[in-house]
């Protein structure tokens, strides 16, 4: 599992996007977006780098992961 930092998510559709981008790399994707203290967890067998990718290609830096 990842757990990656994305500052600039402020409301639904914000994690619906994070959400739509993870899954459209792994549609069997567990993603678990906590608005509050801008972190979404993600869990998949796709490599933390393109998990990373998908997110910033949608709009929203990642300011951290592990």
């Amino acid at each position: 599992m990842y757990e990656l930092q994305v500052e600039e998510m402020s409301c639904g559709h914000c994690v619906g996007a994070v959400t739509a981008a993870v899954r459209a790399l792994d549609p069997q994707a567990q993603v678990d977006v906590d608005l509050a203290a801008k972190t979404v967890k993600v869990a998949t067998a796709v490599e933390l780098a393109r998990v990373r990718g998908a997110i910033e290609e949608a709009g929203f830096p990642v300011a951290g992961a592990r």
